[in-house]
């Protein structure tokens, strides 16, 4: 037997041993230990909190300013507000130029960037410890001084409907979208297209002079600062950022989902967005979740829950839907958190053909979380997910100003920090069956898709759920019936 025999000959044991590995994963380590840094908070006259966390095992820091004035605060005739005032923050200052930020943060070798989110806004910028004079001076003056140049504006406009236009010919992107109204009585914090189009100028100074101030923004640092040299930067930069006065800015009455009565129902309607041609189809299901926000008892149960059902690989969506039928390259799911509820979906496209299959596996995985607990040879793992990922978070500076910025947002105190793991690890088998069973139910399956390749199979799968359907290029987000013209 010459060598080349001898390849041949093992490369099928080879196979098999990785087959079996994947059958037959190894069991999880003991969990490590994980050092939560001591978050210092001092609050300046004006009203700002600084928050600082030290990091001095290498020269980088990060300094996040958080406001929490976002998508919550515009309303749907504005929406994108919000996104657009934090997108023009880097795009000109009274005494530097969008490119003068760029080049001037380069060239510092740190970074700088703006986003908003349903609950708020940030401006983060990373550096190294000796260049952090000269990147919170820029990191200041993009928050208080955005020019809001005309043609600047236009082109953060033009950009944004470009994206919305090809974005809303895509499926998963159009589910979410028809989501925030459908399912959640929001609206997209991107905006859609008629709203940014009648965006102003006015618009975004009164938004940036109303929601960004400091009695309501907090300034983070993380890294390689001592507490004493990040008070007396924030002092410095932003010690003379004063409110405006009293905020009469109307905030969108959306928080509050509405609450259906009956017994425990998984799924309360369907809607269907026909998009003809489409590649594939998106199936998701979603849910409001009352009364239960990020400050609740119950979050640590619901992200246990998640973790479980689509947190990753070895989720029960990705198993059911990929590994054993195929169905999809991926299958997950999430919460969404807001001050009095929560937003719930799961996530997956898959062939148009297999849609309505698809959504009817969703429909058992969901129902049974809640008919019967897990066991803790399939809990355990998923809790060490969570606590992995986090202690992941901690280990870099933007992944600490991450976890601060979230708990200051929903005004939650830091030392939730050190109470993260300990709080995973006491999420019972029963919680997370109580939860599920309390709170999925009356839900909303979207499908968009080629509707004509799966309509019939749906209606087989769901003979008692009603079913709308409404064309893709009719969609409105601004009307009761969702339809253009209506």
């Amino acid at each position: 037997m010459n060598k080349f025999t001898k390849i041949i000959f093992l490369l099928p044991v080879i196979f098999c041993g990785a087959a079996y590995a994947q059958e037959t994963p190894p069991a999880p380590s003991a969990p490590r230990s994980v050092v939560v840094p001591p978050v210092k908070e001092k609050k300046l006259p004006n009203g700002l909190t600084v928050v600082v966390v030290e990091k001095r095992s290498s020269p980088l820091v990060t300094a996040q300013l958080l406001v929490k004035g976002g998508g919550r605060h515009e309303g749907l005739a504005k929406a994108g507000l919000a996104n657009t005032t934090a997108d023009m923050l880097t795009k000109g200052t009274k005494t530097r130029s969008a490119t003068q930020i760029a080049e001037s943060m380069e060239f510092l070798g740190g970074s700088i960037n703006s986003s908003t989110g349903w609950n708020g806004s940030n401006v983060t910028a990373s550096f190294t410890s000796d260049k952090i004079d000269k990147a919170m001076a820029i990191l200041a003056d993009v928050v208080l001084n955005p020019s809001f140049k005309q043609d600047e504006i236009d082109l953060v406009k033009s950009q944004a409907l470009d994206g919305l236009t090809y974005n809303l010919k895509q499926p998963g992107f159009l589910a979410n979208y028809a989501a925030s109204r459908y399912s959640f009585d929001e609206h997209p914090v991107d905006g859609t297209p008629d709203s940014i189009k009648g965006l102003t100028r006015d618009d975004l100074v009164e938004f940036h002079k109303k929601r960004y101030v400091p009695s309501d923004a907090v300034l983070i640092f993380t890294g390689d600062i001592t507490q004493e040299k990040a008070n007396a930067l924030a002092q410095q930069f932003f010690g003379r950022w004063k409110d405006p006065g009293p905020l009469y800015f109307t905030a969108a009455p959306a928080d509050v989902p509405p609450k259906y009565p009956g017994e425990r129902q998984i799924l309360r309607r369907i809607l269907v967005i026909d998009l003809p041609d489409s590649g594939q189809a998106a199936v998701k299901y979603l849910k409001a979740g009352e009364d239960i926000s990020r400050g609740s008892k119950d979050y640590y149960p619901a992200s246990v829950l998640n973790s479980l059902l689509g947190g990753g690989y070895s989720s029960r969506l990705n198993q059911e839907i990929r590994i054993k039928r195929g169905l999809s390259y991926g299958a997950g799911s999430g919460f969404a958190w807001r001050y009095s509820k929560n937003n719930f979906a799961t996530s997956t496209q898959t062939k148009n053909e297999s849609a309505a299959e698809v959504a009817e596996l969703v429909i058992a995985e969901i129902k049974k979380l809640g008919d019967r607990s897990a066991d803790d040879k399939e809990l355990g793992p998923r809790k060490l997910v969570l606590n992995g990922n986090f202690g992941s978070a901690l280990e870099t500076t933007i992944g600490i100003a991450g976890l601060l910025s979230e708990l200051y947002t929903f005004d939650l105190p830091s030392s939730n920090l050190n109470a993260y793991m300990s709080n995973v690890r006491s999420v019972s088998n029963s919680q997370v069956r109580d939860f599920a069973y309390k709170n999925f139910k009356n839900g909303d399956i979207i499908i968009v898709g080629d509707a004509k390749l799966f309509m019939d199979d749906l209606k087989k799968r769901f003979p008692r759920t009603p079913i709308e359907t409404i064309k893709a290029d009719e969609l409105d987000l601004g009307t009761v019936s969702l339809r253009k013209g209506s």
